[in-house]
């Protein structure tokens, strides 16, 4: 069924030994369930020889590998992800995003090859732990089964085969007794076919094979919200909910999957698109949640009242802040208790220094806005206050990437252990990296120092702190010109930023 390569691909590279430019939610998004996927030419090729890949090369061979496998070419897509995980220095960053990404995609051994490459366990053993957790089967496949499966999910997921699929998938009894991976994509296939019985079926297989995978859950979740008895998939939710994932990204995917669900399952019109909206939200699809907002309102205050917060949310992080003020507002005035808008009008009152008034709302918010009210006290030289929140977060919870962070900067003998678990529960956050970069500096491990920042400005290139601390790495280095250029792009960034004056003696 695996299709042989019969060309060959030239890959015109050299080592190098700098952070990679490699983003690779922007590259190729994984499977929407709300959207359909491009089909792609089919290309072949031979086994590339192995290879240091440069910054470029790192980029190209993602999205070329990544579109072989959507058009089932999985072979050759396995290939060039060895070779991506196998022949580059070493970059924590990445390779946790590859952890999860080859997980995703069932090929099980490249996620295991990039967990190996992993470096600083502090850093990496929790979203290693929960991608085991949610995506890896109970019994281990060896190559060519993975090959085989992942060929089968290529075609029901970017191909429209699921037919053809699950009626040769179907056929094999043995691997479907041999593997519980194999009863997840016989259950996939008949789903996508709109085979609910037997997607119900197969899907129950693979759980009765391993109990503790999520991803099988999410599916059944899924299988259910289409079937006789909709409600169901809403108790399997609940079920996924309790078992606790320890980082961002996985409780993201929960959370977004709850909303996902809620939508199917929902009757009623305008909820089915408040759902779906938050939904978006979750998957950060912020133009798709607004413009379903604006159709989601309806004649009832009761309703219209979480329209409004969540459309104010959305606002906030598109920048667009008087639409999120005058949303936040209209449903302050209906629901005085509402998180959502609480947490909007207090971090619209925090950004414009009206802290006593950003403290009110984020009182008011409880639970839900906790980091925000430590943050104000700070800001009002209410040191002790900020720090008995941290403490209480701390000690009831162990997943506030936030929260580690700021005690990280109160408690400077503890900060790089609270870096390192603030990055291990989030690690897209660039904040700690750029902290664990300035400790770095301070302590003269200046390569340290720039692997750090390579991560952060990887994140978010328009960081002025990333160019202030990279011009202090310069400095050291005894590159006076480059750091002066980056102080001078920090100040550019950020007019009022005192480091970077002092730096260039202004």
């Amino acid at each position: 069924m695996i299709k042989k390569a019969v060309s060959l691909i030239s890959l015109s590279i050299a080592c190098c030994s700098s952070a990679y430019a490699l983003d690779i939610n922007d590259l190729i998004k994984p499977a929407n369930p709300l959207e359909n996927s491009t089909q792609i030419e089919q290309e072949f090729f031979e086994v590339p020889q192995k290879v240091t890949l440069t910054r470029n090369d790192i980029h190209n061979q993602y999205a070329i590998a990544m579109n072989r496998f959507i058009q089932s070419n999985v072979r050759a897509a396995y290939i060039d992800f060895q070779i991506l995980i196998e022949n580059t220095s070493p970059i924590d960053y990445m390779y946790l995003q590859l952890t999860e990404k080859m997980a995703d995609l069932g090929f099980f051994n490249l996620s295991e090859l990039a967990i190996s490459k992993l470096a600083d366990d502090d850093i990496s053993y929790l979203l290693t732990e929960d991608v085991k957790k949610y995506y890896f089967p109970a019994t281990k496949l060896n190559k060519e089964d993975e090959l085989y499966f992942a060929e089968m999910y290529s075609n029901i997921v970017y191909n429209d085969q699921s037919r053809e699929v699950t009626t040769e998938l179907l056929k094999n009894t043995t691997i479907l007794e041999k593997y519980d991976y194999a009863n997840y994509i016989a259950a996939l296939g008949c789903f996508k076919a709109d085979n609910i019985p037997d997607a119900e079926k197969y899907i129950q297989n693979a759980i009765s094979k391993n109990p503790t995978n999520l991803n099988y859950k999410k599916l059944q979740a899924e299988i259910l919200s289409q079937s006789a008895k909709p409600q169901n998939a809403l108790k399997i939710i609940s079920q996924i909910k309790s078992t606790p994932m320890q980082t961002t990204e996985f409780n993201r995917k929960i959370e977004s999957l709850e909303q996902y669900i809620l939508y199917k399952t929902e009757k009623d019109l305008f909820d089915k698109k408040y759902h779906l909206a938050y939904y978006f939200y979750l998957e950060n699809e912020l133009n798709k949640a607004m413009r379903t907002l604006q159709t989601a309102f309806n004649t009832q205050k009761k309703h219209n009242k979480k329209i409004y917060a969540l459309l104010s949310r959305v606002y906030y992080d598109l920048k667009e802040f008087e639409k999120a003020e005058d949303n936040a507002t209209k449903a302050y005035k209906i629901d005085r208790s509402n998180a959502i808008c609480l947490k909007v009008l207090g971090d619209l009152a925090y950004k414009n220094g009206f802290y006593k008034n950003a403290l009110s709302y984020y009182s008011k918010a409880k639970t839900t806005a906790e980091i925000q009210l430590a943050r104000t006290y700070q800001k009002i030289n209410r040191a002790e206050k900020a720090f008995e929140i941290y403490s209480k977060i701390l000690k009831t919870t162990s997943d506030n990437y936030e929260a580690y962070y700021e005690m990280a900067l109160i408690d400077r003998v503890n900060e790089t252990e609270y870096l390192k678990k603030s990055l291990a529960i989030n690690p897209k956050f660039k904040d700690a990296w750029i902290d664990l970069a300035r400790v770095e500096i301070e302590k003269n491990n200046f390569d340290n120092a720039s692997s750090y920042l390579a991560i952060s400005k990887y994140i978010d290139e328009n960081d002025f702190r990333y160019y202030y601390y990279q011009g202090l790495v310069y400095k050291n280095k005894g590159l006076p010109a480059d750091a002066k250029r980056c102080f001078r792009k920090s100040l550019k960034l950020n007019p009022n930023y005192l480091p970077a004056k002092e730096e260039l003696s202004i």
